[in-house]
């Protein structure tokens, strides 16, 4: 007989059990009835393959099995200067990206991060701190996004924030004990919109929270 997976009925890495009965509950939709979660991998983040029982519009049963990824939700947010009608995104190198046609993986970016073990808001001040040395109290939820929910369950929260240009210092940010180099980018509005037309943005919720800004947000014409 061999031994569980870690992560099972055994502690992971990270000290984790019964990462395979995720989702054997769930019972809000009486159109879906899962049968099986296999655990698949369990390193930083968890790989699952979840069979179900899916219930079609002509009233018969498919048996179905779909991978997901799960790596926590996050919260992302746009920094803002509405009188010099600035705002402020990082720079950083995603591995994922580079080895995806990125030119070199340095890519423009909100500042953003996993909720970890905090809810939204307070993580979503933690991230900005980190990441741009820029400290925000009042903060602005914008929407919740599932980001790719083909195959990976993460949820990412939305916020945009008010900070004032004038008294910003330094264009580093980051944590050097989690080996993060970040740099800190300042552009004009009308600026970052050019750049998600000629390409130098490819970031989804970039773009997203960019064009939020000029259609509903701080640089909207009212």
């Amino acid at each position: 007989m061999t031994d569980p997976r870690p992560g099972t009925t055994v502690a992971d890495h990270r000290g984790r059990t019964g990462l395979h009965l995720t989702g054997r509950d769930l019972d809000r939709n009486p159109r879906v009835e899962v049968t099986r979660v296999d655990l698949l991998a369990a390193g930083w983040h968890v790989l699952r393959a979840t069979t179900f029982r899916y219930r079609g519009d002509d009233g018969g049963w498919a048996t179905l099995t779909r991978e997901t990824y799960d790596r926590g939700n996050g919260a992302t947010i746009l920094l803002y200067d509405p009188a010099r009608r600035t705002v402020l995104l990082t720079r950083q190198f995603r591995y994922p990206v580079y080895v995806n046609d990125h030119p070199d993986g340095m890519l423009i970016e909100t500042a953003a991060g996993l909720l970890d073990d905090d809810d939204p808001v307070t993580a979503i001040r933690r991230e900005a701190e980190e990441e741009t040395r820029v400290r925000v109290d009042e903060v602005q939820h914008v929407f919740d996004v599932y980001m790719s929910p083909g195959s990976v369950t993460e949820r990412l929260h939305f916020f945009a924030a008010a900070y004032d240009g004038a008294d910003r210092e330094g264009d580093r940010g980051g944590l050097a004990e989690e080996d993060e180099e970040i740099e800190i980018l300042e552009y004009d509005i009308d600026v970052a919109l050019a750049k998600i037309r000629d390409g130098s943005i490819q970031d989804a919720k970039t773009i997203m929270l960019l064009q939020w800004a000029v259609l509903d947000g701080p640089f909207a014409r009212r």
